[in-house]
């Protein structure tokens, strides 16, 4: 008799905890799922066909003082070009006026502590949604940092990849 009951315990508490599994997607309220958010908010207002964004959107998303910083390499020396939101709406505007250029990200890794967020974001950047190759791809390296019930993006710093720096497999998708 206890071994029955012993056996039904163990298969009640085996049948729970498989049932409770918890899912790999962040859950809404949780600061995973805004961090994401956050994240996927940027990609989405530079993404879309030639035309306007939504910069009011997209300079909402930054925290006071953010900085966007794009790197350069020209023979082995690497240049950084510092921005605030409203510098680099003003200068990818011009472009996206007359250019098509969806950017998504392929992999993100976050990393957290307290009110501070880092999620390095592997990027591919395609003219048309269509495309079936990017055009380029690279890590945008986000920092955010929670203000009042949000997270805000105080800088992102990117680096396109290159033959020279190909983007390591650990911030690849899984395939």
């Amino acid at each position: 008799m206890r071994f029955r009951a012993l056996l039904a315990v163990l298969l009640l508490s085996a049948s729970a905890c498989t049932s409770m599994k918890p899912s790999d997607a962040p859950q809404p309220g949780s600061d995973q799922f805004a961090i994401d958010s956050t994240v996927l908010a940027v990609y989405n207002v530079i993404s879309g066909p030639a035309g306007r964004r939504d910069w009011d959107r997209f300079e909402a998303l930054f925290a006071p003082g953010a900085r966007l910083i794009s790197t350069k390499r020209a023979d082995g020396v690497v240049t950084a070009n510092v921005m605030t939101p409203k510098e680099y709406a003003d200068k990818a505007g011009v472009y996206f006026k007359d250019h098509g250029f969806f950017e998504r990200p392929a992999h993100n890794s976050e990393e957290r502590f307290g009110d501070i967020a880092h999620v390095f974001s592997t990027y591919e950047s395609r003219h048309a949604s269509s495309d079936d190759k990017p055009f380029a791809r690279g890590i945008n390296s986000f920092q955010l940092v929670r203000i009042g019930d949000d997270w805000k993006v105080l800088t992102i710093f990117w680096q396109e990849e290159d033959a020279a720096h190909p983007i390591p497999a650990a911030y690849l998708p899984a395939r």
